[in-house]
């Protein structure tokens, strides 16, 4: 046993990881940590001086909640293997940051309104996303069936 925190074993190091598990659980790191920059900057920010916007608060708890969508996907991509329905999960979730999230926060924070019809693909994109992470694990592999 390794005295090192979260040492990998031989057959678990993260060479080994498919890329598509590491990329969605660096991305869903990244976003979760960059919802909370951007929850701390929102409360600071002059344009929100009167408060944070219903449509901001809301596009920051589904960035939250989608996050650990793409790291939930990254790890279940670790350990089945990068089946087709989990990695369109993952791109869809991430689809859905950039169409709904982030659009809302260079409406609302840059008044850049060019997308905004694009917000509902955003939350289509995440429904999409979360049907596929099922389909993924109803339609595993046959030979990984018990």
């Amino acid at each position: 046993m390794s005295n090192q925190p979260f040492a990998f074993t031989s057959n678990s190091s993260p060479e080994v990881w498919p890329l598509s598990a590491r990329w969605f659980l660096a991305l869903g790191a990244i976003s979760a940590c960059a919802s909370v920059v951007f929850s701390a900057a929102f409360a600071h920010l002059p344009v929100f001086a009167g408060g944070v916007p219903a449509a901001v608060q809301t596009a920051l708890s589904q960035q939250q909640f989608h996050s650990l969508g793409l790291l939930f996907t990254g790890l279940a991509l670790r350990i089945g293997g990068p089946w087709r329905w989990l990695q369109a999960a993952g791109w869809l979730m991430l689809v859905g940051l950039l169409l709904f999230s982030f659009n809302l926060y260079a409406r609302h924070v840059f008044g850049w309104d060019a997308m905004r019809a694009w917000v509902p693909w955003g939350g289509m994109a995440w429904i999409l996303a979360w049907l596929s992470l099922g389909l993924g694990f109803l339609k595993t592999p046959r030979s990984t069936r018990a």
